[in-house]
């Protein structure tokens, strides 16, 4: 079960397992296009036996890279990359708005035995430049499991407002675009895993048209059916794909550690889920998806997320018993 870890200083760290060097993810740092929000990102992402599960710049947002954590809107800026949503107008092309989050240094990188480690510093910028707020990253793999055919990926970020004025955290559904509240930490699937099984801690699995987990439909009218995950609140939530070029399934699951508490007039904040499986295989625990959440200066968002990358095609008793396995 030994990692392994390549630094390809000023470009990205990649983590492998096995004899066979399987490549479990390469954290890409260098600065890409400006258009596209720059920003740190984890692509490709592979489960144990080397499927598959991200994709990086799709024609339809050359800006979704693989899992990366984002903001959609921040105070008027994006931090996601690509057109913004103005309400009443669409999406429009405003590269004033367009900021970056920018690599500063690594605290720690490092592999030894079933675990890896990547520690980082970073600093988020409106397009202008100035310092609007540091973060401090922490990326774990953990929990190799062969016999399951998973392994864990476990995500932390805290977000320090440097800038004088709040930070106000939104998405295009707080301004005004119903079921569309993706912000923060943001997975993009391969193109194979569009109509992908979409299920939660609470919620029956949505099989092939699970495209009402977020369908063209649905977002026109602001409306889901009572099963659909889109915009609700549960610990964990699973995403289960078909690859294209070799057989077989592979399940992601995304959870929230139970310190993620952001309380707000409509719930707690990390347990509202933007989802789609059509068009495309997205997953997001929305940091604002009903409302912005604000952060005062010199305050810090704190976030834990637990991501499972699994061969095979999971259902929900097999995910809440392997999670129930797993230690924070």
């Amino acid at each position: 079960m030994t990692l392994s870890l390549t630094h390809v200083h000023g470009d990205r760290v990649t983590v492998a397992h096995g004899a066979a060097g399987t490549e479990l993810f390469s954290y890409v740092y260098r600065p890409e296009a400006d258009w596209e929000a720059p920003k740190p990102y984890l692509h490709p992402v592979r489960t144990l036996s080397g499927g598959l599960v991200t994709d990086y710049r799709p024609n339809d947002h050359r800006w979704h890279k693989g899992l990366q954590l984002t903001a959609s809107h921040l105070s008027g800026q994006n931090l996601w990359g690509g057109n913004t949503y103005v309400h009443g107008e669409g999406y429009l092309a405003l590269p004033e708005r367009v900021g970056s989050m920018a690599h500063v240094a690594f605290e720690e990188v490092g592999a030894e035995g079933d675990r890896a480690v990547i520690a980082e510093r970073l600093t988020w910028h409106p397009h202008g430049g100035e310092l609007w707020a540091e973060e401090e990253r922490r990326i774990e793999v953990r929990d190799v499991d062969p016999d399951t055919g998973s392994w864990t990926l476990l995500w932390t970020s805290a977000v320090t407002n440097r800038r004088g004025e709040p930070l106000r955290f939104g998405s295009p559904t707080t301004h005004g675009r119903p079921v569309a509240g993706y912000t923060g930490l943001f997975w993009r699937g391969p193109r194979a895993f569009r109509g992908g099984r979409v299920f939660t801690a609470v919620s029956p699995q949505l099989a092939g048209s699970a495209g009402s987990a977020g369908s063209a439909e649905s977002a026109e009218s602001g409306e889901s059916s009572a099963a659909d995950p889109m915009g609700s609140q549960a610990p964990w939530l699973a995403y289960v794909g078909e690859h294209d070029g070799r057989d077989g399934h592979a399940t992601l699951v995304f959870e929230h550690a139970a310190s993620n508490d952001h309380l707000g007039e409509k719930g707690t904040h990390p347990a509202h889920w933007f989802v789609r499986s059509d068009p495309f295989a997205a997953v997001a625990p929305s940091w604002a998806f009903h409302e912005e959440l604000v952060l005062p200066p010199g305050e810090t968002l704190s976030r834990t997320y637990r991501v499972v990358v699994a061969d095979g095609a999971w259902d929900r008793a097999r995910v809440a018993a392997h999670l129930a396995g797993l230690a924070w």
